[in-house]
């Protein structure tokens, strides 16, 4: 017995719609064409000295005992957005916030954070501190960056603020690969700046 569908032709899908279905990433995925695979990645990592970074770990440590991390404001404010606009700096590239994409009825809304330098970073602030389920959203929406933008690897994190986790899509073979891996801030900021910042600065040919 062929098994039904879980997306509907003739249906409309936004990237939260993905957030919010009761199905696992990896069946989510196979019906856009996609394998998951969950292994230890191998990160890009800058080597270049960066030189602001005690100052960002100073304000987020001076931060985090004056803040309430229980809304997905304050966890923006407080740890995201700060961790990307040092990124922004350290890699001139443009963020661009709550950026409007769509590709067709399954593939379309806004993307949290997306980052452009070398490669392209997109960054997905998962709701209500789910990760698992923010992941299956963040592998979407690379899903539908892949298909407008050149280029065979994609990478993108999904954050809850103090927890991130790393993808990436690899349009060739139809793969996505999720880090067993997860950085936290404070305590990995150093190690999380690095990769973030090396990503940007990879060349496309990795």
């Amino acid at each position: 017995m062929t098994r039904p569908h879980l997306l509907q032709e003739g249906q409309s899908y936004t990237f939260r719609s993905y957030f919010e279905m009761p199905y696992e990433a990896d069946e989510i995925l196979a019906e856009l064409g996609y394998s998951l695979l969950k292994t230890r990645m191998e990160l890009p990592r800058s080597d270049r000295n960066l030189e602001r970074l005690p100052e960002l770990q100073q304000r987020i440590d001076e931060s985090l005992p004056l803040v309430s991390l229980s809304s997905e404001t304050a966890r923006r404010e407080t740890l995201v957005a700060p961790t990307l606009l040092e990124v922004a700096r350290y890699c001139q590239c443009q963020i661009r916030i709550e950026y409007s994409l769509t590709v067709n009825n399954w593939l379309k809304g806004n993307l949290d954070y997306y980052l452009k330098s070398n490669l392209s970073l997109l960054v997905v602030e998962a709701k209500n501190d789910d990760l698992t389920r923010g992941f299956t959203q963040m592998a979407v929406e690379l899903i539908a960056i892949s298909e407008v933008e050149e280029g065979d690897i994609f990478y993108g994190a999904v954050t809850i603020g103090d927890a991130w986790r790393f993808g990436r899509l690899e349009k060739t073979k139809q793969q996505i690969f999720q880090d067993i891996s997860l950085y936290r801030i404070p305590d990995d900021l150093p190690d999380l700046m690095k990769i973030l910042v090396g990503i940007l600065e990879s060349s496309s040919s990795i």
